[in-house]
């Protein structure tokens, strides 16, 4: 049999390795989609379960969010108002601002309680000084990871007192905590008197594309094995063609002598 020339088998060759990085690139995706369905569970179940009290000084070092991010959880401790933080916010409800305030746990440490949304005609904490808590008090909430390095593209500023992102170390620099948690917790929708700020806002959804790519890196593969297998195809048969012809390369009319 003849040998393909080398163009063709450049071509196969070619077909063949991109087939095989775009199966492997389907098979991650499939991986991907798997850990996405079993992190989407786990949300769920923590976020319906009852709640528990946050991590301590000594969990601290395995808080991540595989372990703990939306953990809901419930601690019990009294609120440093005037050490408010306003992180900016874009919400359901609008623009405006998150409220972040300290809040020292019974367990002995502090950690920053997202106590909900405020529009900016409430930034000022002068207009809601009725929902101040005053003396010991409990929150639940869901444990969220910190956010460094700013949002909106813009970088915090502790300085000027601007803040984009929940960064909860920089927060806790800035306002000087003891044994301050790494993490904060989004309070729920309890709602506080004078209505505002407004609590339950945390959005957990998840993107999960991860089956759409796999369909699209295999849909992908199987054209550059179509592809490559047209070429061999094409080749074989204008070689048939060719060993069809007589010497010469002129074929005889029916009925007529050669």
């Amino acid at each position: 049999m003849t040998r393909p020339p080398a163009s063709v088998l450049l071509i196969t060759v070619a077909a063949l390795v991109s087939a095989a990085l775009q199966c492997a690139l389907g098979i991650w995706q499939v991986q991907r989609l798997q850990w996405k369905l079993d992190l989407i569970a786990r949300v769920d179940a923590r976020v319906s379960a009852a709640p528990v009290a946050p991590p301590g000084p000594a969990a601290w070092g395995g808080v991540d969010a595989a372990s703990a991010e939306y953990l809901k959880v419930r601690a019990t401790g009294r609120f440093l108002d005037e050490r408010e933080t306003l992180v900016q916010a874009v919400t359901d409800l609008g623009s405006g601002y998150w409220v972040l305030i300290p809040f020292v746990t019974d367990q002995g440490f502090t950690v920053l309680v997202n106590r909900g949304f405020v529009p900016p005609d409430f930034r000022n904490p002068i207009t809601r000084s009725e929902n101040k808590a005053g003396g010991e008090t409990a929150v639940t909430g869901l444990l969220r990871l910190s956010e460094p390095g700013g949002g909106f593209l813009r970088d915090n500023d502790p300085v000027a007192g601007r803040w984009y992102s929940r960064d909860v170390a920089a927060i806790a620099a800035a306002q000087r905590l003891d044994r301050a948690a790494p993490y904060f917790i989004d309070a729920d929708a309890t709602p506080n008197p004078g209505a505002w700020p407004v609590g339950g806002l945390t959005r957990i959804s998840f993107s999960n594309n991860h089956l759409v790519y796999a369909i699209t890196w295999f849909g992908l593969a199987l054209m550059a094995l179509g592809g490559g297998w047209f070429v061999l195809f094409d080749w074989r048969r204008r070689g048939a063609e060719k060993s069809l012809e007589p010497p010469g390369g002129m074929l005889s009319e029916p009925g007529t002598a050669p």
